[in-house]
């Protein structure tokens, strides 16, 4: 299969791209950095022009672009840089998608499990409907974007995505952080989800959703097994062999992190309802397997 990455060169497009090759997969990438390597295809981020004729040739497209939501301070001018880098680019991939004389088959469009809200009373699958907080009416916007190439008859994936956690990239390093300076605690109150995915899992059903022909409309990548703050704070500290004790007052995260604090102290438990029923199988299930072998370098892997 010839699969076109738009964001290849990101954190989770290269760990995709690394994954689709290692399958046997042909990879190009749609980069902004300028094409350095024979697979790589530079565009800017915001038309079709220069590389649409290339998408003609290819059997996929992935779109993983959006500048990530872990940057601080949320001010008014990094927020709609969020904004922007989603819509723009998913809306040149789609028109570049309609107006090619050969379409892909498919279109794996990535997005965020913020759709489903910062809180609820029950736990969301892809059949919740979209919440109106400011998370959520970003990734509706997003997912939005790439909607027309859906509507013109092409097979579309959404793939609303949790945190995934990797060793070196992404919103982890920094969530180790206050448990490797012996600060280990919950952040707020603790009883909120962290919706998380091992990018071993993240790339592994990106991929199965992009093979299975049957695969169509929205899935949620997400850890099976409901994880709360507290529940993570204490198996990182065991992971990591520091003290869990005191949690950090909701009003000092409000202090330091102004609107972002929402990314630690609030969160919705969810599931891949959907994901499982297709039968993709976890590598990581389970919060404190997914932690060492991150932290430690000792895989506790299983095959799917």
């Amino acid at each position: 299969m010839k699969v076109m990455i738009a964001g290849g060169s990101g954190f989770i497009g290269t760990a995709l791209a690394r994954g689709l090759l290692e399958a046997g997969h042909e990879v190009w990438i749609l980069t902004r950095q300028g094409s350095r390597r024979e697979n790589e295809i530079e565009w800017d981020g915001r038309t079709a022009n220069g590389w649409s004729r290339r998408v003609g040739d290819m059997d996929a497209v992935v779109n993983v672009t959006g500048f990530g939501l872990e940057r601080w301070p949320w001010t008014n001018s990094r927020k709609r840089r969020f904004l922007d880098s989603r819509v723009i680019p998913g809306s040149a991939l789609a028109s570049a998608i309609l107006d090619s004389a050969r379409r892909p088959a498919v279109l794996v469009q990535i997005s965020g499990i913020n759709y489903y809200g910062l809180r609820g009373e029950t736990i969301a699958d892809e059949s919740t409907p979209a919440a109106t907080d400011y998370l959520a009416r970003l990734t509706v916007a997003w997912e939005a974007a790439t909607l027309p190439v859906e509507q013109a008859g092409v097979r579309r994936v959404v793939a609303r995505s949790g945190i995934v956690l990797d060793a070196r990239r992404g919103q982890f390093p920094l969530m180790t952080l206050p448990v490797r300076l012996l600060l280990g605690g919950p952040l707020g109150e603790g009883d909120q989800a962290v919706p998380w995915i091992h990018i071993a899992d993240q790339v592994g059903a990106l991929r199965f959703l992009l093979e299975n022909d049957q695969a169509r409309g929205v899935y949620n990548l997400v850890a099976p097994t409901p994880t709360s703050n507290e529940q993570f704070m204490q198996a990182l500290a065991a992971v990591l062999s520091r003290p869990y004790w005191l949690p950090t007052p909701a009003f000092m995260l409000r202090a330091v992190l102004g609107e972002m604090c929402v990314l630690v102290r609030k969160g919705r438990y969810s599931r891949p309802a959907r994901l499982l029923r297709a039968g993709y199988t976890f590598l990581f299930p389970a919060v404190e397997a997914a932690l060492r072998d991150l932290l430690l370098n000792k895989p506790d892997r299983r095959a799917p």
